[in-house]
């Protein structure tokens, strides 16, 4: 740990703390600041500049000069496909830098950081650059002197607001796309981890892309998050956060120039264990790590465990033996810990009241439900049984490490406490029968199930869900395109 201490210090002391705009980085205008503090400690680490309507018009500005310039939008695919290809190649040269900024900003572990972050921000960045040259119009059969075709064309300038439970990942899910696409980009990451964001700016331009394409904003989301979802100027927003305040883009772009809003925001996902599965051990793996896994601070963390009755009290023996020692709490920067902080001292708050509510509701707390003795934000993993769907712990968004087991009787029950939410993001399905797996996924109201495994993928699986949580789709070919417009061209051959 003490060699990670050390590179975290070195790096902190090098940070960046203002904006990225054109190329270069620049103060906020009017000097506003506010502080982004280390979860682990309660200590701040950098003073940020915090950028109000000025900083973002001039940013915006930076981004619109850049795409009517076409020296990003009209840049020869390959040419394109080339210079993200060596952005990933600094990416990895710079992983340590990378990885333990958002360490320092988030409380995420260090080897969470190496292990999954990183390699998925470059696989992300790797998949985009690859299809930039594959990106296809049409032409139709028409009139016999009638050429009719249509064209794929970036959308412009887009604004991406990013969150802060995976502030590298999550923004390159949008900037990749959005780059690969021929947009530029104005990125406002989340004010609780926005230090990572800026340096990945830089590296853009460090890899020949063209200052301006790629530009970084930190504020408060209530002022530099507005303005930018506000902007006139501003083609298409697209946030990641709760579902509150993705109401508030689709407002925000019918108040403005009625841009296009892409949406990812919460998720209350089910997991549903059939009495028929095969591999009890393995589900109940998947069901701890599913919700316990980067603090439980993940919108598709599957914080409802949906158990048929025949199976309850093993799975739940199970769950409390393997599950209440598999997370140890501690200094994220130590690479044996799992289990750091939760992201803010109300983040803390938040959760703590949630599991005071569940006590109140009369459900069984197994274990946790209460903090570790060190100095941060931390609380330990918690799982509640004899929970029904009408308490707070199962009906809405904690965003911490805590699980709810609710029984079951039979497919019809699970499928109706399954879609008892106004989220859709997620779901995951452990059965043996296949006929019940299809019946499952489609009767399931969720963008993504996961049928015996949870939390797993790839770059061509889309991600995004339904109802409440959202429109958007990351990842894969879909998120790519969903940066375009389509042009129709209709041509009279004959005069």
């Amino acid at each position: 740990m003490e060699q990670w201490q050390g590179i975290a210090q070195r790096e902190l002391n090098s940070a960046e703390t203002r904006f990225f705009i054109n190329g270069e980085y620049k103060d906020a205008i009017d000097g506003g600041r506010f502080d982004t503090i280390n979860p682990a400690n309660r200590e701040t680490l950098a003073s940020m500049s915090a950028a109000n309507q000025k900083d973002v018009d001039l940013a915006v500005a930076a981004a619109r000069k850049a795409f009517r310039s076409g020296c990003w939008s009209r840049m020869a695919p390959r040419e394109r496909m080339d210079i993200l290809y060596r952005y990933t190649r600094l990416i990895e040269e710079n992983a340590e830098q990378l990885a333990v900024l958002d360490t320092l900003d988030m409380g995420k572990p260090i080897s969470d950081m190496l292990e999954v972050d990183i390699p998925a921000v470059i696989e992300t960045i790797q998949f985009m650059a690859e299809y930039i040259d594959k990106i296809e119009g049409s032409v139709t059969n028409t009139e016999s002197d009638v050429m009719h075709y249509v064209l794929r064309e970036p959308i412009g300038v887009v604004g991406a607001i990013s969150p802060w439970n995976y502030p590298l990942l999550m923004a390159i899910w949008k900037v990749a796309p959005a780059l690969a696409a021929g947009n530029t980009v104005v990125l406002k990451p989340a004010e609780q981890a926005p230090l990572s964001c800026l340096r990945m700016a830089e590296l853009f331009v460090e890899a020949g892309g063209p200052p301006g394409v790629f530009n970084v904003i930190n504020g408060i989301g209530e002022v530099a998050g507005k303005a930018l979802a506000l902007h006139n100027d501003v083609d298409k927003v697209t946030f990641t956060g709760s579902t509150e305040v993705g109401k508030l883009m689709l407002q925000y772009a019918g108040q403005s120039n009625m841009k296009r809003v892409s949406l990812e925001c919460g998720g209350k996902s089910p997991q549903v264990f059939m009495a028929d599965m095969a591999n009890l051990e393995r589900a109940v793996e998947a069901a701890y790590h599913g919700i316990y896994a980067n603090m439980g601070e993940v919108c598709n963390a599957g914080s409802r465990l949906l158990v048929e009755r025949p199976i309850y009290d093993e799975f739940v023996e199970r769950f409390i033996s393997e599950g209440k020692g598999a997370y140890v709490a501690g200094d994220p920067l130590d690479p044996k810990i799992n289990l750091g902080p939760l992201v803010t001292d109300e983040a803390q708050q938040r959760v703590m009241s949630f599991i005071e509510s569940g006590k109140k509701e009369g459900a069984k707390l197994q274990f946790g439900g209460d903090a570790p003795e060190l100095n941060g934000a931390y609380v330990n993993p918690t799982l509640f049984t004899d929970v029904n769907n009408d308490m707070r712990i199962a009906r809405e968004e904690i965003f911490g490490p805590v699980a709810s087991v609710l029984p079951f009787d039979g497919i019809d029950e699970a499928i109706s406490i399954a879609n008892d939410t106004i989220y859709g993001l997620a779901a995951g399905v452990w059965t043996s029968n296949l006929t019940v797996a299809h019946r499952l996924v489609r009767e399931i109201e969720a963008g993504v199930i996961w049928v015996n495994s949870f939390d797993e993928g790839d770059m061509t699986q889309p991600f995004g869900g339904y109802k409440q949580s959202g429109n958007a789709r990351d990842k894969c070919v879909e998120s790519l395109l969903s940066y375009t417009q389509s042009k129709s061209a209709w041509i009279r051959l004959s005069e």
